[in-house]
């Protein structure tokens, strides 16, 4: 499948699989390692965990396990959430370095700008204090690209304000209906590479009739439509499945969705705040 082995490229100059697979919700063990197993055989080179998904140790035994070399497969990890000081940012970039074992990470992200125990609350100088740190591992080659996910606009601008090196990605929840226009529009005009997670809304468009319709005209699922989507408004998408012949088909979207199609996809933006 071509769009698997299409690339982004980042601020940097470093090149992102245009489709990543997600394993956010997946255990550790074998759902996880059979899933990343199973996406790199269909194909997938780019993989995005997290510390506070507790699979990274799975997911780099599959990485491993795969036969795969390790420089055509892109890792993201993330630093947790609570994490807002220096030496705990420290401690957590060690801590899945050790358990992924797959040598630098491609990709580092702070995984939101506040503790998901106080969503909104202002962590502004600690995430500074962390980006501080994600830099220091940027210039000592221990992660190839650094970025965050779930900030909005006012944590990027104070984020900037503040730090010498802009985010390479942000990873924030989009998908049909939910677009974060503010977000996303301020991530590319800093060329700051927009992930989306959750591109299904976690199962729930699937039984979207606007998207089926559309998905019936091309011979495809909404599913399908709703990947493809992302990519035509130029998101990265990071679809998730645990079901061999799901994660397969979530790949399958080298089609092009028509001007028409796109508008009708568009309108069903429902004008939700932008964050999660």
């Amino acid at each position: 499948m071509p769009v698997l082995t299409d690339t982004f490229t980042l601020s940097n100059g470093v090149r992102i699989p245009r489709i990543g697979f997600g394993t956010w919700q997946i255990p550790d063990g074998p759902q996880t390692y059979d899933s990343v197993r199973a996406a790199l055989d269909a194909g997938y080179r780019h993989i995005d965990t997290a510390r506070a998904y507790g699979n990274e140790e799975s997911v780099g035994r599959a990485v491993r396990d795969s036969g795969i070399p390790r420089e055509e497969i892109f890792i993201t990890t993330k630093c947790p959430a609570e994490v807002k000081d220096a030496a705990g940012a420290r401690r957590a970039f060690e801590r899945s370095f050790a358990l992924l074992d797959l040598g630098p990470v491609d990709l580092y992200l702070i995984h939101a700008p506040w503790p998901w125990t106080a969503i909104g609350t202002d962590h502004r100088a600690g995430n500074i204090e962390v980006w501080k740190v994600f830099e220091e591992l940027y210039d000592a080659d221990k992660t190839s690209s650094i970025g965050v996910s779930n900030f909005v606009v006012d944590d990027l601008e104070d984020l900037l304000a503040a730090t010498d090196v802009v985010p390479h990605a942000n990873q924030i929840r989009w998908f049909v209906g939910h677009t974060q226009p503010l977000t996303t529009a301020f991530c590319q005009q800093h060329d700051i590479r927009v992930e989306g997670y959750s591109p299904l809304a976690t199962g729930e468009l699937i039984g979207n009739r606007d998207i089926a319709a559309i998905a019936e005209k091309y011979g495809t699922s909404v599913a399908q439509v709703s990947i493809r989507y992302l990519l035509h408004r130029d998101i990265l998408p990071l679809p998730k499945s645990t079901t061999p012949s799901r994660i397969v088909e979530n790949a399958a979207v080298d089609f092009e969705l028509s001007a028409e199609d796109l508008v009708t996809l568009d309108a069903l933006d429902t004008g939700h705040s932008e964050g999660r």
